[in-house]
């Protein structure tokens, strides 16, 4: 049974000082995220995103349409208790320590004290946050890249089945990225169901069982990345040395690069390489020749005119 499934979901927001200016957030959005997935949203800023995530929780109604959270209707209590979630822009009591913070959760979940006290321990060295210094310092003091870590763990500290988070990259350092990456790369190992928007293509790519795109509240597609950018029939190949004529036989759309050859491989790569030996050339690259998903999602984007495309002047 799908973790999420969505059939035709919308939202239209009433705008203007008399409220009679619609706006449509979200249109016919129809969607299924498996158990045990990471399944990544993307979409440029303003895409519907956190509208469509704040529905799956029922922080907003939608207007249409219905959905179903582990084989529950939308808005069901008895599952907010088996699910997590990281806003955007989380608020934090400036004057309380994380350690008091995550107690403040653990009791709205009524977790029994003998065990949100070793839960809180273990999350805080998930999130890498030093003990001593979330008994002491208040939130207030904290980084940004702290706090989206404390987030982390609050969104955590009632051990969900289920995972939202809503840009959890944002704003952050190379490292707090890193972090943040390792923190949902380990919840995958546990099984858990995870759900993120996000616009950080290079971390979706790396973390992400299934990708779909948002875009002015339209889902665009949806898939695994193999079948949304394709396997690949032919391989990109850079080689240093040997001849044109020998690479020739091999390679097609061979050009001169700095001081390499390139071109896509027809054929097998293991003959490819025996005759490179024999013109004692050197392979520096082998790689299936796709686009990438910064290319896809650009591509999608500028085939329903939403993204401009660069022209040479």
């Amino acid at each position: 049974m799908p973790v999420v499934q969505t059939w035709g979901l919308g939202k239209v927001y009433r705008t203007g000082f008399w409220l009679n200016q619609k706006v449509e957030s979200l249109q016919n959005c129809s969607l299924t995220v498996e158990p045990g997935e990471t399944f990544g949203l993307l979409g440029p800023n303003g895409a519907g995103k956190t509208t469509l995530l704040k529905i799956l929780l029922s922080i907003v109604r939608p207007t249409s349409g219905r959905g179903v959270l582990l084989g529950r209707p939308l808005g069901d209590r008895a599952v907010k208790q088996r699910i997590g979630y990281l806003p955007e822009n989380a608020y934090f009591y400036d004057y309380l320590t994380a350690w008091e913070f995550l107690q403040f959760t653990a009791r709205l979940f009524q977790i029994p004290k003998s065990l949100y006290q070793t839960r809180i321990p273990q999350l805080l060295e998930l999130v890498g946050l030093a003990q001593s210094t979330t008994k002491k310092e208040p939130l207030g003091r904290y980084s940004k890249g702290m706090l989206q870590r404390v987030g982390m763990a609050q969104a955590l500290i009632n051990d969900p089945e289920v995972v939202f988070l809503d840009e959890p990259m944002s704003g952050l350092d190379p490292t707090g990225r890193y972090r943040i990456r390792e923190i949902i790369l380990s919840l995958k190992e546990q099984g858990k169901t995870i759900f993120f928007n996000s616009h950080v293509l290079g971390d979706v790519a790396q973390i992400c069982d299934r990708i779909a795109i948002l875009a002015r509240g339209e889902l665009i597609c949806s898939g695994t990345l193999s079948e949304l950018l394709g396997t690949g029939d032919s391989y990109q190949v850079t080689v240093k040395g040997g001849n044109e004529e020998g690479l020739q036989r091999w390679l097609t759309n061979l050009r001169w690069k700095g001081d390499c050859w390139c071109g896509e491989l027809q054929g097998e790569p293991q003959e490819f390489m025996a005759g490179l030996r024999l013109m004692e050339a050197q392979l520096l690259s082998l790689n299936l020749a796709r686009p990438s998903l910064e290319e896809f999602f650009i591509g999608k984007l500028q085939e329903r005119g939403m993204c401009e495309t660069r022209t040479s002047t």
